[in-house]
């Protein structure tokens, strides 16, 4: 191998040690321990969370990271403004996941999605999301039952996207959200309803294939996402209302063929949530000590996630948060501290042989102060004449996690104008 090559390679095997190095090394400590100023748990809640469930088992295999990975049918998800690269003129694809399959095996993600090429520079794609949380039983305060039900909760996205030169290209998504989960049974006294949404993505998408490193031909690309734009939801007439799960997703890749029949692709996604993150208020008054109020509206929460954290409040020796002026004294620094750790980082690898037969493997982190989500992936891919096949597989690390030891798969399917047509790799 050459020089050169080895310094990429150096590089990529740099890239995912000191991103999972860093993660695993971010001490932490939740509470109050002896009148230490500790990190406090925080994670972010949202309604409908399904939506930024990673559905394909491409990605799922790299570490949930997809926004810069190269063109394929499932980027209707991770970012549509990529199906403009894509290079069949039609492309469908059935995915599914067992949820929480070592505790129940009536619960599911699945998703059919799909493209079709309007000419050289532009297409159009479709999906539908169905998330169903197996049957459950309604019981009144005695215990009696009232009623089975499944709760279950979908979305169904359309896309256009464009490519505005040959190395850049937009994507816009409209999205329809429906999260039916208690089947109109009575709350707390006020009568419930399925929830609706309507929301919009925003996506971009940078490729450059005219790379060189030493004498190997590469492709460079970017992809930024901001996700689920829209209005909050509420299951009852009378409960305050939640944010959907909006979502700024960015990331590179870089891919390279080693010779003809061998290529590496080394991809990393940073993403943050655009939702208030969770203030410090008063237990007894339930006033704001520190953050801020989340109850605004969706654009303020947006544009006000990026400096809207508590930070960590200074406490005497009892664990009394100590107050200056009606507000909790912070730790310096604390507060750009944890709007960094509202970041979740994803690094995934594949390897492809002959553009038929594909390994991969990711890492996933998120703070453990912020969910505590940390897994690594591996994975599989086929390829032969039209069809295609993808296989993933979730090793949690930390605490238990709903897809863990649970194998899920992806079948896809390519056609060109005149029926179908070979399957070639999408890189």
């Amino acid at each position: 191998m050459k020089k050169s090559m080895k310094h990429f390679v150096l590089l990529a095997w740099f890239v995912a040690t000191a991103t999972c190095t860093w993660a695993q090394n971010q001490g932490h400590c939740v509470g109050v321990v002896s009148g230490q100023n500790c990190d406090e748990l925080r994670a972010i809640t949202t309604a409908v969370p399904f939506l930024l469930l990673g559905p394909d088992s491409r990605s799922g295999a790299m570490g949930d990271a997809g926004v810069a990975l190269s063109p394929d049918v499932n980027a209707q998800h991770w970012n549509a403004s990529k199906l403009a690269f894509t290079e069949k003129e039609m492309e469908v694809a059935l995915s599914y996941s067992p949820w929480l399959r070592q505790l129940v095996d009536d619960m599911q993600l699945a998703y059919l999605t799909g493209y079709m090429k309007l000419n050289r520079t532009s297409a159009i794609g479709a999906s539908l999301r169905y998330f169903s949380l197996g049957d459950i039983q309604f019981t009144d305060d005695g215990g009696q039952v009232i009623r089975p039900f499944r709760p279950a909760e979908f979305a169904f996205d359309v896309s256009y996207s464009l490519q505005l030169s040959s190395r850049f290209s937009g994507g816009l998504t409209a999205r329809w959200v429906n999260s039916n989960l208690t089947g109109g049974v009575s709350v707390g006294g006020a009568d419930s309803k399925a929830a609706n949404a309507f929301a919009v993505d925003l996506s971009t998408y940078y490729q450059n294939d005219d790379i060189r490193i030493g004498d190997k031909d590469a492709t460079l690309a970017f992809g930024l996402v901001v996700s689920n734009i829209g209005n909050k939801i509420s299951y009852t007439n009378t409960a305050q209302r939640d944010f959907l799960p909006a979502n700024l997703r960015i990331g590179g890749g870089m891919k390279i063929d080693l010779d003809d029949f061998n290529s590496f692709t080394l991809i990393y996604d940073a993403n943050k949530l655009l939702v208030p993150s969770p203030a410090l208020y008063d237990q007894n008054t339930g006033e704001v000590l520190a953050g801020r109020d989340d109850d605004i509206g969706v654009a303020a929460g947006i544009f006000g996630s990026f400096n809207d954290a508590a930070g960590r409040p200074l406490r005497e020796e009892d664990g009394t948060v100590i107050i200056e002026n009606g507000k909790a004294k912070i730790e310096k620094g604390s507060v750009l501290q944890e709007e960094l750790r509202e970041i979740n980082h994803s690094v995934g690898v594949e390897y492809w042989y002959a553009d038929q037969f594909a390994l991969r493997g990711g890492y996933f982190f998120e703070h453990p102060t912020k969910g505590n989500r940390e897994f690594f992936t591996i994975g599989a891919g086929f390829r032969y004449n039209v069809f295609g096949l993808d296989l993933s597989y979730l090793i949690a690390t930390e605490q238990r996690n709903p897809l863990a030891n649970t194998l899920r798969f992806t079948l896809s399917m390519a056609f060109d104008k005149s029926g179908a047509a070979p399957m070639q790799n999408n890189q």
